[in-house]
């Protein structure tokens, strides 16, 4: 499965972006899709996920200012942000959970990240 970001970008505090992201390859089947952001010299931490029956998580951090949304036909998942501030500058990076019939589902999928800088 690969997956290709786009939409990050410059924007100032209290500004918006939106994130999508796109999965493709042969043969797959996708449950959950999110985002993560990793900091300089931070650990890379959750943001958002949406499982594949449709249920959303949102890190405290971000809830009431960002919102996920699936298009599941499309095998794409989008990330709106709004009302962004100077901590929310990171690096993000989709995630998508690989559905393989008798085997654990493959997280290990990750797109090549997208810089979202924040300046205050």
């Amino acid at each position: 499965v690969q997956l290709v970001e786009s939409g990050g970008g410059l924007v100032q505090t209290g500004g918006s972006l939106r994130l999508s992201c796109a999965a493709s390859g042969s043969n797959f089947r996708i449950g959950s899709m999110g985002w993560y952001r990793q900091a300089p010299g931070q650990q890379r931490e959750v943001v958002a996920v949406s499982s594949g029956g449709g249920a959303t998580y949102y890190a405290d951090s971000v809830k009431g200012r960002f919102a996920i949304s699936r298009d599941y036909a499309e095998n794409t998942v989008h990330l709106q942000m709004n009302n962004l501030k100077p901590e929310d500058t990171a690096v993000y990076y989709c995630n998508a959970g690989e559905v393989i019939t008798g085997r654990p589902v493959n997280y290990d999928n990750w797109g090549q990240g997208t810089q979202v800088t924040v300046s205050s």
